[in-house]
């Protein structure tokens, strides 16, 4: 490869930059062929937060792979739950449980009114039933967990307003 093809790839390489800025996508990848055994494969992105996947190709001898569908996650919820000022966070790992013991009523529902202390919910972990209190008082918004599904440390558990 000689000297101006490379500077001619940099340049190129910058316009593709531009373009993936100018356009605001979140990747772009292009193959140029330049002869049989001289060829360049250029793929340039950017992390963005709740973007979903975008596959742009320009023309070329190849066909370009196809792009991988967007997880469902992102096209239900547009938001993260976990960045919202009211999300209350899972302090373990573990099982989460709506109500203090099978055929009870659950602890909270959307739309009801908790006071700072009450039980969200129960997560067990290690054979433990550990109570999750309500950090402030406030209004059930959301509840983002299922009973008996498995949680991760930090992962959001309920929103309160």
């Amino acid at each position: 490869m000689s000297k101006d093809n490379h500077e001619a790839d940099v340049a190129f390489i910058k316009a593709l930059a531009e373009l993936l800025r100018e356009n605001d996508l979140t990747e772009l990848q292009v193959k140029r062929e330049y002869g049989d055994d001289d060829s360049l494969n250029v793929r340039v992105s950017r992390a963005q937060p709740q973007a979903a996947p975008i596959a742009v190709s320009a023309p070329a001898a190849a066909p370009a792979p196809a792009a991988a569908p967007a997880a469902p996650a992102a096209e239900t919820a547009p938001e993260d739950p976990a960045a919202h000022p009211g999300a209350v966070a899972s302090p373990m790992v573990g099982t989460v449980y709506m109500q203090p013991e099978p055929g009870a009523p659950s602890f909270i529902s959307v739309g009801q009114q908790v006071s700072e202390g009450d039980t969200l919910v129960i997560v067990e972990a290690m054979k433990t039933m550990n109570h999750i209190p309500a950090p402030r008082a406030g209004t059930v918004k959301r509840i983002l967990v299922e009973d008996g599904a498995p949680v991760e440390f930090g992962a959001p558990l309920v929103i309160l307003e």
